[in-house]
């Protein structure tokens, strides 16, 4: 390929690398090629099957580990998260300070759009993820997070966090509907449930300290409504979401 090759035909050919490595053609939605730069998706077609002597990948994408049939919120954290760490250690942060239980799954939950979907408007994507299984107090705390966490409260000593500063420059303003999201949570019943996330957020937290999922298990147990055809499976307003997590690939 030559230097001269655009992000798209760099992407293509990738694309069809991977294909030719597997039994089944893969494809790209056009959320996924637009983190690259790209517009549109990608790998499809009517005659690529006629071409390839393959089917379009309708199942578990093989590159990504096997779930269970029925999988639980564990299992989505198992199989399809990297990086809970900060997750784990945020929430036994939250348990050590004697916070109740819906605070301490928040702060358990607060960055699951993240660990395993989506980053931009990581707060938004996290509470709808898991609106039908908890009390309405933790998914509007994780949903209001995503604002407050710019906005600094003395009267719990919660500063703006030096790591914003570092990632984003001294000049940035949060965009206006951040600054109206934190407006509204100011004055809601829940704020202190959504402050205590950014309390216990911790943005220097240690690579070295490992948590793990065990002190929070029977707390999820109790405050995390698992469904038993497993998460997905349930006809839920966000099953939707969880099958997308599940085989992110699938063709249709």
């Amino acid at each position: 390929m030559t230097a001269q090759a655009s992000l798209e035909e760099r992407a293509d050919a990738l694309e069809q690398k991977m294909s030719d490595e597997l039994d089944v053609l893969l494809s790209k939605s056009a959320l996924f090629n637009m983190a690259d730069g790209v517009l549109g998706a990608s790998g499809m077609g009517f005659d690529l099957t006629t071409k390839a002597g393959k089917y379009f990948l309708m199942t578990d994408d093989p590159r990504l580990p096997k779930m269970p049939d029925r999988p639980t919120l564990l299992d989505f954290f198992k199989y399809r998260s990297k990086g809970t760490n900060h997750l784990l250690q945020s929430a036994n942060l939250a348990l050590k300070s004697g916070m109740p239980e819906k605070t301490v799954l928040a702060c358990l939950l607060h960055d699951v759009a993240n660990a395993i979907f989506i980053k931009s408007d990581h707060g938004y994507w996290g509470a709808q993820l898991i609106e039908p299984y908890v009390d309405e107090e933790v998914s509007w705390a994780i949903r209001a997070h995503q604002a407050v966490r710019f906005f600094p409260d003395e009267s719990v000593g919660y500063k703006y966090p030096e790591m914003y500063v570092k990632h984003f420059g001294k000049e940035y303003v949060p965009d206006q509907y951040i600054q109206d999201a934190y407006k509204a949570a100011r004055n809601h019943k829940w704020y202190m449930t959504a402050r205590m996330i950014t309390v216990h957020d911790l943005y220097a937290f240690d690579p070295n300290v490992v948590v793990t999922f065990e002190p929070f298990i029977d707390i999820i147990g109790r405050h995390f409504r698992q469904p038993a055809e497993g998460l997905g499976n349930d006809n839920s307003p966000v099953a939707h979401f969880w099958r997308t997590i599940r085989r992110p690939t699938k063709y249709l």
